[in-house]
């Protein structure tokens, strides 16, 4: 078995040097209105956008509004890494989470990332970590039934990247995803864990305890 220094990482984030297809806009699109109803105003958030993508589509969205935001992912646009209110963390998603002080953010997001990652358990840990007590932690990972959708959309049709589809590491139905949320931290009655996207994608919305 290979150690997990061993194991690939890669190097270039989300629609970086390629423009997102029409399946992956309307994906993008999709978690953002899911991600709109569990936070209607993000006014004076601190926002944790993990896997944010090259572009961060969706924080540039309510950056406006927002009081600051932490951008996590391999790269990251040059525009966003200047701006005053950016912490950005480019590079290994997994080891700049450790750098994100414990509590110090009222929403964080991973959306379409955590099926990516070698650890999701641990990485899920660091989530519920850096979360504030009552804080808003949103998470989409793709189905079961979206794996083969995918695989066809990306290997058949050719409407999806291939390198996405290639570095999935898993897929999680509600009954695989809800029991590593628990093991993360998040209680159950502070859980929503729920098909997405016509059942192609889980989708879960977890409030961490007041302390």
């Amino acid at each position: 078995m290979a150690a997990a220094e061993d194991k690939p990482i890669r190097t270039e984030a989300f629609a970086q040097g390629y423009a997102p297809s029409p399946v992956d806009r309307l994906g993008v699109w999709l978690s953002a209105r899911q991600i709109k109803r569990w936070v209607p105003s993000f006014q004076g958030l601190r926002v944790g956008d993990i896997g944010c993508g090259f572009h961060a589509a969706f924080i540039r969205t309510v950056l406006p509004e927002i009081a600051s935001a932490v951008l996590a992912d391999v790269q990251l646009s040059p525009d966003l890494v200047a701006d005053p209110k950016v912490r950005a963390l480019e590079g290994d998603i997994a080891a700049r989470l450790a750098e994100i002080p414990d509590g110090s953010l009222d929403v964080v997001m991973c959306i379409s990332v955590i099926e990516h990652l070698w650890e999701p358990e641990q990485a899920i840990r660091e989530l519920h970590r850096i979360l504030a007590p009552g804080g808003m932690c949103l998470l989409n990972v793709p189905s079961w039934r979206g794996k083969w959708f995918l695989e066809l959309s990306a290997f058949r049709l050719g409407l999806s990247p291939a390198d996405e589809m290639d570095d999935h590491k898993i897929y999680y139905d509600k009954r695989d995803f809800w029991p590593l949320l628990v093991r993360a931290g998040f209680r159950p009655r502070d859980i929503h864990c729920f098909a997405h996207k016509l059942g192609l994608n889980t989708f879960a919305a977890c409030r961490k305890a007041p302390a």
